[in-house]
């Protein structure tokens, strides 16, 4: 079999997965194949989580799937502010989660929640601002060159890191 004769059917719109005469909410089709295939991977290891009675692992499916577009605002609507930050603090905790250990780019959030348009660097902004908020409750730190800076004051690249790597 092909992956195509394998692939789930779709509604005509492809918004949704139809398995099983149920619709599911299908993901968003405009997020990079690398980061889509991490989110999975994320979503997948949350799943497995759950099942060993983890506790934060439903908060990690929810994530996930929020990252993913499977949740929230359906992402072929224009997004309301507040799904847009939902979404961007999702994909942050997200990738943070599935890549433990190390600090994540604002360009990769940005790549994730951006439209079809590809304009992610339009979202960088946005990220930084929610990095920002993240770190002011003390979810996250933002780092330039190794050391704590303030995400939405400071020029130049910076990395986002869990601000307690132990959680």
């Amino acid at each position: 079999m092909t992956p195509e004769e394998n692939a789930p059917e779709t509604t005509p719109d492809g918004h949704y997965l139809v398995i099983n005469g149920r619709k599911w909410r299908a993901s968003n089709p405009w997020i990079p194949p690398k980061l889509h295939q991490e989110l999975v991977d994320e979503l997948m290891s949350a799943r497995r989580a759950v099942k060993e009675g983890k506790a934060d692992a439903r908060k990690r499916v929810n994530d996930a799937k929020v990252a993913l577009g499977e949740r929230g605002q359906p992402w072929w609507e224009d997004p309301e502010p507040k799904a847009l930050s939902d979404r961007t603090a999702a994909a942050i905790r997200a990738l943070l989660s599935k890549r433990a250990g190390t600090s994540i780019c604002p360009s990769d959030v940005a790549r994730i929640v951006s439209g079809p348009e590809n304009s992610w660097r339009g979202y960088v902004n946005q990220v930084r601002q929610i990095t920002a908020e993240m770190a002011a409750q003390g979810e996250v730190v933002a780092t330039q060159k190794g050391k704590p800076v303030e995400a939405d004051r400071v020029r130049g690249p910076i990395r986002i890191n869990l601000s307690n790597p132990e959680k």
